[in-house]
């Protein structure tokens, strides 16, 4: 057996650590293969450069001024579904299917809200989730320093949350939710993360992606009252979906433009891209950002923790809906899991050396047997 080499950073090997000689080639071959896929990301359109001129912000954020309208609106006594159904046409947007109404929740609490209250509590969620994060990663490192780096990437994943104009975006506060419930969630400990989950589920709805695979994982490891309150959560959903489908079917009417579906079928590489739009990586170039995108991906999953499996079946989740479903113009949909990728590249020092130890290892022991 070979002996576990001391941790770079961590404070305990990763689960590559104990890998065969054979099961380390084949993990270091399909990290190679997932840091070649990120390259996809070049044939990628990105989405148009903003100008950067204020009187062209309608242009734009087209998305971002649409829902401030909304909410405006809202502010001077309007009903939020006839208030979205007239903001959308006059932006010739669609209005079919219902999906294409946002539901209400956001909406309704910052119309009640003054633009600073607003503000507030988004910069508060977000030191919440700081902390949060602060505390479950702080058992993770053996040092300082380390545990400084690993709370400067969660800070590149959460350049884009601390933006008083992107405060409209649902992706916004739904990401910033789901990170928070990531954090929380703990063995015999999860009634807190199921409420963020269905708050962030009420904000937006693809949020739902996530307490799925919360739901699945807890009924995996054999926690069934924890599995049934992630799916209770789940119905909840439904019905306000429900609801909103009603109320969206009073307001629109038969002349009314559908949407052109969802199936973009950009793959893995627009995942990719969203992860260095949404995050720190826009300030470095595309052949440095996507590569590392992979990076983080195969750190986290080297950490040898049940959070971490979490957290890689999200952004596995997240990547697929992306790469499927995703459009250019729905690139903001990467900010649901963008606040927490990036930490996977404080795993990946360890996650390297240790693959690379037991891929390079040839030392044997062979047994022999005297017979007197």
């Amino acid at each position: 057996m070979r002996r576990l080499q001391t941790p770079l950073w961590l404070a305990r090997p990763t689960r590559f650590a104990t890998l065969s000689h054979t099961g380390a080639r084949i993990a270091l071959a399909l990290i190679a293969l997932l840091l070649a896929a990120t390259s996809l990301a070049f044939d990628t359109p990105a989405p148009p450069a903003a100008s950067g001129d204020a009187a062209q912000r309608a242009d734009d954020h087209a998305d971002v001024v649409l829902y401030e309208g909304i909410v405006e609106s809202m502010r001077h006594g309007g009903d939020y579904y006839t208030v979205a159904a007239a903001a959308l046409r006059g932006g010739n947007y669609p209005l079919k299917p219902f999906v294409t109404f946002r539901l209400p929740t956001l909406a309704a609490v910052q119309a009640l809200l003054p633009p600073a209250a607003v503000l507030a509590l988004l910069w508060t969620l977000c030191i919440a989730v700081a902390v949060a994060w602060h505390a479950r990663l702080k058992p993770a490192f053996a040092r300082a320093p380390p545990r400084i780096v690993a709370m400067v990437l969660l800070a590149g994943g959460l350049v884009m949350f601390v933006q008083p104009s992107l405060i409209a975006f649902h992706e916004l506060w739904a990401g910033l939710l789901i990170a928070l419930s990531l954090a929380v969630r703990m063995p015999g400990r999860w009634i807190e993360a199921a409420a963020l989950g269905l708050a962030a589920m009420l904000v937006r709805e693809t949020a739902a992606l996530y307490v799925a695979a919360m739901a699945c994982l807890a009924f995996a490891e054999g926690h069934r009252r924890e599995s049934a309150g992630w799916a209770a959560t789940l119905g909840v959903l439904a019905l306000a979906v429900a609801a909103h489908a009603h109320a969206v079917a009073q307001v629109v009417e038969p002349l009314d433009p559908a949407s052109p579906g969802w199936a973009g079928m950009m793959g893995f590489g627009f995942f990719v891209r969203t992860m260095t739009i949404t995050t720190a990586l826009t300030q470095a170039p595309l052949w440095l950002a996507a590569p590392l995108v992979g990076l983080a991906l195969a750190g986290w999953a080297a950490w040898r923790e049940p959070l971490a499996l979490r957290a890689v079946t999200v952004f596995a989740l997240y990547a697929a809906l992306l790469g499927v479903a995703g459009r250019v113009d729905t690139y903001y949909w990467g900010l649901l899991v963008a606040p927490t990728l990036l930490v996977g590249l404080a795993f990946a020092p360890d996650a390297l050396r240790d693959l690379l130890a037991a891929a390079l290892d040839r030392r044997r022991i062979t047994v022999k047997r005297v017979v007197r």
